[in-house]
């Protein structure tokens, strides 16, 4: 009997453990799952394009540091500006996603801050060398924390455009193909908000809600999508859209050509950042790896001549 109990004791004991290593993998792995999720979502959404590289780059830092300024400076009075350069200053900051959260007077603070700080860090830098070096890391520094945050919205909103043109194909090919299969526009567009996830699939998805609420006409929503993307071929395809609508003209032809469209438009953009990278290769190389080259088969040559003499 008490063998038997012993037994059964070290049965139930093996089985707690195989129960307890198989919730703990079942745990590890859907921890793994919800990261992986989080880290897709984050680059989805523009808001964090270096997550996947281990951290946020300095334009995503620069734009973090606007977006905070601009929660300080939101009740500010800006600098007097032309309207012309306001309305820019406005498509920029909106076609870079930051719309709710950045504004142009917290864009000229930070712009400001930035400058200073910079220019500081450069004329303390350049005073342990000479004041000349001083003067010129001041400038230099200056003059770059100056453009640092226009050149991240720019780069912002350059990331967002290509990521759209990346996406714009399939959603248009869906929505096409919803349409021969008898669904209106607005189930159509349901299908492929339901089955991908995407950046333009978000931005959609907003639209979708507003003027389902009734908050917005459908026709202003989706133009509204298209004001925050840097995309001349977006906006051509939500004005057909938005014509085919109000007109009753057949919708899926449309649709598909500019499908067709969007991807050579795309491959082509693909192919013209490969063919420039030879060129942007040669700068590196021009300044970094040839004078070590140079060094290393020219040095023995020249300490030879001058032993000589």
């Amino acid at each position: 009997m008490v063998a038997e109990s012993g037994v059964v004791a070290v049965l139930a004991g093996v089985g707690a453990f195989g129960a307890g290593l198989v919730a703990s993998v079942g745990a590890v792995r859907a921890r793994e799952k919800s990261r992986a999720a989080a880290r897709r979502r984050a680059s989805l959404s523009g808001e964090s394009m270096a997550a996947s590289r281990g951290g946020k780059g300095i334009s995503d830092r620069v734009i973090s540091f606007v977006e905070a300024r601009s929660r300080v400076a939101k009740k500010r009075v800006t600098r007097p500006i032309s309207p012309r350069r306001e309305e820019a200053l406005v498509q920029v900051i909106r076609q870079a996603g930051l719309a709710s959260s950045a504004s142009i007077a917290g864009l000229f603070d930070a712009r400001l801050r930035l400058a200073l700080f910079v220019a500081a860090a450069g004329a303390l830098l350049g005073c342990s060398l000479s004041s000349e070096l001083a003067v010129l890391l001041a400038a230099a520094g200056g003059l770059w924390g100056w453009s640092a945050p226009k050149r991240a919205l720019e780069k912002r909103r350059k990331t967002r455009a290509e990521e759209l043109e990346r996406h714009l194909p399939e959603m248009l090919e869906v929505i096409s193909l919803g349409l021969r299969s008898g669904l209106s526009f607005d189930r159509s567009l349901d299908v492929y908000l339901d089955h991908f996830d995407t950046l333009l699939s978000r931005s959609l998805a907003s639209a979708r809600q507003q003027w389902a609420l009734g908050l917005a006409r459908r026709d202003d929503a989706l133009r509204g999508v298209a004001e925050t993307y840097d995309s001349a071929l977006f906006a051509r395809a939500i004005e057909s859209v938005i014509r085919s609508l109000r007109y009753g003209s057949s919708l899926a032809e449309g649709l598909e050509a500019t499908a067709r469209e969007a991807r050579a438009s795309y491959r082509a953009l693909k192919q013209e950042q490969v063919a420039k990278a030879p060129v942007k290769m040669m700068v590196p190389t021009g300044t970094l790896m040839l004078p070590a080259m140079l060094i290393l088969v020219l040095g023995p040559m020249l300490l030879e001549l001058v032993g000589g003499f």
